[in-house]
């Protein structure tokens, strides 16, 4: 898969910082390893499986051999911590841009990380930050897993009524490096974005579910209902309280 991810990319800058392999943990766990040693901004871990993939909160990521994209990329942006909350909902924008692109299929975004189609979960985005020896941002993993080839039957059974795949949307097999190459480019893109924003954050409002609807925010023990009236331009969700207070 190595060889035909850079052959679509071309002259990418990215293009020879790109390793594939064929069993892993988790892809964030080595490009957080390969960062502390220095690898430079743009270097991509791929796996073909996941053994211990991982989402947010904690939660377990489904990575059977062969069937998604379980992908990772170390970057090295240089803005303060403030400036990085962007960097989750933008790479959400640029996964679903990719796979628009490729497939033609119009994923929405479930705040924050999740794209979904169909009502189900697509792909999750994990993005994990380190800090260097003075305490600010040395560099950040942005981790994206894509659920590409699966049948039903490849998820565990108690995903299988609330996870789909690119080819069960299609009815038809999907060529998974064209959709990584994607990605790929999508996430540069967004990443130079960062301090020019406005059209990608203002693109992630228009696919983001969650904006208009009841949810329910729950912090500690505590659990509050509350109406979502849109997004800030940090990512964080503006939200109404039945009382008509607001919060961020």
């Amino acid at each position: 898969m190595k060889q035909t991810i850079r052959a679509l990319l071309g002259q990418h800058p990215w293009t020879d910082r790109i390793t594939v392999l064929e069993t892993v943990t988790s892809t964030n766990t080595i490009a957080k390893e390969l960062a502390k040693q220095g690898a430079p901004h743009g270097t991509v871990v791929l796996a073909e499986q996941q053994t211990g993939g991982r989402g947010r909160l904690g939660r377990s990521f489904s990575s059977p051999a062969g069937r998604g994209i379980y992908c990772s990329v170390v970057l090295r942006p240089v803005l303060p911590p403030q400036e990085l909350f962007r960097l989750t909902p933008m790479a959400a924008e640029a996964v679903r841009r990719a796979i628009a692109e490729v497939t033609g299929l119009q994923p929405e975004i479930k705040w924050i990380n999740d794209l979904v189609l169909e009502g189900r979960k697509l792909c999750g985005i994990l993005t994990e930050l380190g800090a260097n020896a003075h305490g600010s941002v040395d560099h950040v993993v942005v981790g994206i897993g894509i659920n590409c080839c699966q049948k039903q039957a490849d998820f565990p059974p108690e995903l299988q009524e609330t996870a789909i795949s690119l080819a069960m949307a299609l009815g038809r097999p999907v060529e998974r490096a064209a959709v990584a190459a994607a990605v790929l480019r999508q996430l540069e893109a967004a990443v130079a974005a960062l301090e020019t924003p406005a059209e990608w954050m203002e693109s992630y409002r228009r696919h983001c579910i969650t904006i208009g609807k009841q949810v329910q925010l729950i912090r500690d023990e505590e659990i509050r209902a509350a109406y979502v009236e849109g997004m800030d331009d940090q990512g964080a969700l503006l939200v109404r309280l039945p009382d008509g207070t607001r919060e961020t």
